[in-house]
Order: C-alpha cells, then sequence, then structure tokens
C-alpha cells in the first residue's frame, strides 16, 4: 500500500502541473539539469552530461533506490527539469510511475530507460534460496516476489513483466557500459546540440569501466577457489554470469527472504570444506548473519561489499563515485574472498 500510494502521489502532484509550458528547463529552454533514479544513474547521468546539465539524485543517504518511496513533491520537481533517468523494472516502481506521467504529461522532459536494449541480457530474478551461480535461467519467475506482496504491488501491476528480472545490470562494468552509451543517446536526443560531447563523454567513461572489467576478470584467471560466501541476499549474480565466480547465499537474490537454520548450518559446512577464509556481507544490510557463520566456522573476518546502488556519508566524504565502489570496495573484497591476491 505505501508503494501504490507513494506512485499516486506522485502521479496526482504531476498531473496538477499539466498543461504548464514553462515546466521543463524552467520555463528557460535551456537543457541544463535533471533527476536520476538512484545513486548510480546519477553518478553516470552527470558524468556524461558534463558541464551541459546537473543530475540531482531523490534518494536519500544510506538508501537503496529499489524499496524506496518519494514525497509527493517529487513529481513537481522532476517536472521543473529537463530529463529523467530510470530503469523500467518494478522494483523501482516508484520510478517507474513517474517515468510514465511524464510521458503522458509532459513532452519537454526526456525520459530515459537505462534498460532500453538489454532485454536480452536481463537475468532472471529467481527469489528462491538456490545458490545463484548454478541458477540462471530466466524462466524462474512462477512465484510473485514477497516484496511486492508486501506493498501491494501484485502481478496484475502494469509493471509485472520488468519485474521478472534481476535489475542489478549496473554491478556487470560490461552492461554499466550500454546503460552509460543509452544515456548519451537520450541526452544527445533532448539536446542535439551537445550530443557529440555527451557521446565522447560517455566513450571517455567507457575507457575506466573497462580497467573495472579487467580487475573482475584478473580475480577470475586467479581465484584460487570457484565460491565464495555472500552472508545476505545476492545482487551480483550479473558478475557470476559475466566472470564464471559462483556465490552462495543462505538468503538468495530477494532481500526478503530469511535464511533457515538448515541453509545457515549448509552455508557453515560449505566455508568449512571450501577453506574459505573470509565472508562477504552487504554494506547496506547488518553484518549479523556474517559475523554469525564466521564465529560458528572456520573463516575468519566477514568483509563488507557494495551493490552499487547507494552510497554512504563516509563514501560521499571520500569522493567516492560508482567507479570507486566498484574498485576500492569490491574488488579488493572479491580477491580476499576468492583467493585470488
Amino acid at each position: 500500500m505505501l508503494r501504490r500510494g507513494a506512485g499516486l502521489a506522485v502521479a496526482g502532484s504531476a498531473a496538477s502541473l499539466a498543461g504548464c509550458s514553462d515546466a521543463a528547463s524552467g520555463g528557460s529552454g535551456e537543457f541544463d539539469s535533471g533527476y536520476a533514479a538512484f545513486f548510480t544513474l546519477h553518478d553516470w547521468a552527470n558524468q556524461v552530461a558534463g558541464d551541459h546539465a546537473t543530475f540531482e539524485d531523490p534518494v536519500d543517504v544510506g538508501r537503496l533506490g529499489h524499496g524506496w518511496n518519494p514525497d509527493g513533491n517529487l513529481a513537481a520537481d522532476v517536472a521543473s527539469t529537463d530529463a529523467f533517468v530510470y530503469l523500467d523494472s518494478s522494483e523501482f516502481s516508484w520510478a517507474q510511475d513517474l517515468a510514465a506521467t511524464l510521458e503522458d504529461d509532459y513532452d519537454t522532459v526526456a525520459v530515459i530507460d537505462g534498460l532500453d536494449g538489454l532485454e536480452d541480457d536481463l537475468l532472471g530474478w529467481d527469489h528462491s534460496h538456490e545458490e545463484e551461480g548454478e541458477n540462471h535461467e530466466e524462466d524462474s519467475h512462477d512465484e510473485e516476489d514477497s516484496h511486492d506482496e508486501e506493498d501491494g504491488h501484485d502481478e496484475e501491476d502494469d509493471h509485472d513483466e520488468s519485474g521478472q528480472y534481476d535489475p542489478h545490470v549496473w554491478v556487470d562494468p560490461v552492461l554499466a557500459a550500454d546503460v552509460v552509451d543509452t544515456i548519451a543517446a537520450g541526452l544527445g536526443e533532448a539536446d542535439p546540440d551537445n550530443a557529440d560531447d555527451y557521446a565522447d563523454n560517455a566513450a571517455e567513461y567507457a575507457t575506466e569501466l573497462d580497467a573495472v572489467d579487467d580487475a573482475f576478470r584478473s580475480i577470475a584467471e586467479n581465484a584460487a577457489r570457484d565460491v565464495a560466501v555472500m552472508a545476505g541476499h545476492n545482487s551480483f549474480q550479473y558478475l557470476e554470469a559475466r566472470y564464471g565466480f559462483r556465490l552462495h547465499s543462505p538468503v538468495g537474490v530477494s532481500p526478503q527472504n530469511e535464511p533457515t537454520q538448515s541453509e545457515i548450518a549448509d552455508t557453515i559446512e560449505l566455508v568449512n570444506d571450501a577453506g574459505i577464509d573470509a565472508v562477504l556481507y552487504d554494506r547496506f544490510e547488518s553484518s549479523t548473519l556474517a559475523e554469525s557463520i564466521v564465529e560458528n566456522s572456520d573463516a575468519t573476518e566477514a568483509i563488507p561489499v557494495s551493490p552499487a546502488g547507494g552510497t554512504t556519508r563516509e563514501w560521499n566524504d571520500a569522493g567516492y563515485g560508482y567507479l570507486e565502489q566498484m574498485t576500492e570496495i569490491n574488488v579488493p573484497a572479491f580477491e580476499r574472498a576468492f583467493d585470488a591476491q
């Protein structure tokens, strides 16, 4: 109900603005501002826009863009800018609702879906607790997401098809480059005078994403073991598919799952049998499960990783964007977990 209510608030607020000819660009007619649906898209949109435009992130520091609900003023704020960058996934249903409202009521706001063109690359969202590294079938979605059930967002919702896929494409640096290109193309279409600059900025950023790709390929090539443990929900199945990693999680992909005692015991057994020394956990979740596994196994430490879908005050103060989260947080953690140092 909260999610659906927020969607109605978005639609209602935006509808109240419909017909205002100066809604986009603040009436100036100059392309110079926009919103992006969460931290990563915000970072990428600003990288691509360069000096031509500034993008805002509506999501609070310390929060992730999925499972989040905006207040009733966001639609008005976005409608007064020139572009909205989002992912057409029901895990971001608030952004889907906002995008639909903008497309219906505002032809002056460019609506850019970062997943456009990636339909064939999306992995199935398996909400069971099976090992994600061994189960990427795209037809494993017979059950409704419990997250959607709790929020009143059922299968009859307009966004159910996109909810069948894991939206965490951004953790894969190769797919990230595709999303960045899509953002550049969208900005170029909305602001053709600067289209070449957007394309150049995207190409320059892609070289940095190549370095992230190289780092993970190196981990895969030098790994002393082929499995690591993720003590929390697994946001990294795109990395598994790309590099052949296997991440065992007693939780599974969905953050709504709770591990059973049997699954925790099986994980501890795997840690001991595989000689795993470091257990990974999501920085945006509790470390309790990871610490419990370490305490009851032969592992010696719990190491945080970032799903790169949000940021913290600490990382903000350090100037961390997406690239820094991947290279300074995730790459060293994966090296340790797979013993690839």
